[in-house]
């Protein structure tokens, strides 16, 4: 992967909406301080700002 962000979530997801789950989910991400690193891609950087309350960009 040329250009890749890597994403770790940094809350937990009790109390949060379904929707915001799924889409930590679909960011790869399991479990508080879980690290994933992805392809930087217009979808991706949609997903983040999505759940943005909840993951950190690391690099």
């Amino acid at each position: 992967m040329a250009n890749t962000v890597k994403v770790k979530l940094v809350k937990g997801l009790i109390g949060t909406r379904e929707t915001h789950r799924a889409t930590v989910r679909g960011l790869g991400l399991r479990g508080i301080n879980s690290v994933s690193e992805l392809e930087d891609t217009p979808a991706v950087r949609g997903m983040i700002n999505k759940v943005s309350y909840l993951v950190k960009v690391v690099s």
